[in-house]
């Protein structure tokens, strides 16, 4: 089976100006993408609508985060449902920053993807290992772990709105990055594991892309592994150009 690759965009909580935010959907619409390639960005929640209406339509859009009832008294908190009524298609659930800076458990992220998909979301699931877990060869574990609450909630047929996004937390934001080599180990152990816990065609279908410091340096590199789908680009996602580009079956470049 052919997975389409997947390059996906978080700017966190960035651009931090209306004026930067026009300009980096102006060279979005410029770009010569890869047709072939899904692209997804996904702007501060503040800029989710009018990012979406001044966009290029084969670009979508994502929501960084969500909460997992439909309406109530969560102030500060953005429903699946509203989501979906505003013509997002996409939000990524259990990033690293989530996790630890905001204390969300893999249970919580489970609630939240089995709501966001509920609402007719997709779901871009993070999952990823700290520095000191790799160190003691937890990798595996970690990741399984992380999954295995979302696993639990799901039915075959759910994981086909799903692309796990593998996350290396001591590769975000640091300047580091797994080599091609560890990257694919990660992604093919997770595709065994998703063919144990769900079933072989949901692994083979599945698309597991990689986060943690890609740059058009070694893009090329991890793009040709052959359980490598794509990738979820932060801080370099915010540079000067974002294009598709034939070595790397589309990204966005730093």
């Amino acid at each position: 089976m052919t997975r389409q690759f997947f390059v996906g965009g978080n700017f966190k909580m960035n651009p931090a100006t209306r004026e930067a935010k026009r300009a980096l959907v102006e060279v979005l619409n410029q770009a010569p993408l890869d047709p072939n390639t899904e692209v997804v960005i996904a702007p501060p929640s503040l800029y989710l609508i009018p990012i979406l209406d001044l966009l290029r339509k084969d670009v979508k859009v994502a929501a960084q985060n969500c909460h997992s009832k439909t309406s109530g008294a969560f102030t500060g908190e953005v429903s699946p449902a509203q989501l979906v009524d505003a013509g997002i298609p996409y939000v990524i659930l259990g990033h690293s920053e989530r996790r630890t800076l905001f204390g969300e458990t893999s249970a919580i992220v489970a609630e939240k993807t089995r709501a966001a998909l509920d609402a007719g979301l997709r779901v871009i699931l993070c999952a990823g290992e700290t520095l000191a877990e790799r160190e003691a060869g937890r990798t595996q574990q970690v990741v399984e772990e992380q999954l295995q609450a979302v696993v639990g909630r799901l039915s075959p047929e759910d994981w086909s709105r799903i692309v796990i996004a593998y996350e290396p937390v001591w590769a975000i934001g640091t300047g580091k990055v797994a080599t091609a080599g560890q990257a694919q180990e990660v992604h093919a152990a997770t595709r065994k594991y998703l063919t144990s816990a769900v079933s072989p065609a949901v692994a083979e279908s599945t698309r597991v892309i990689y986060g943690g410091s890609v740059t058009a340096s070694n893009c090329k590199e991890l793009s040709i592994q052959p359980d490598v789908d794509g990738f979820l680009v932060g801080g370099a996602s915010l540079e000067t150009r974002i294009r598709g580009h034939r070595e790397c079956k589309g990204r966005i470049d730093g």
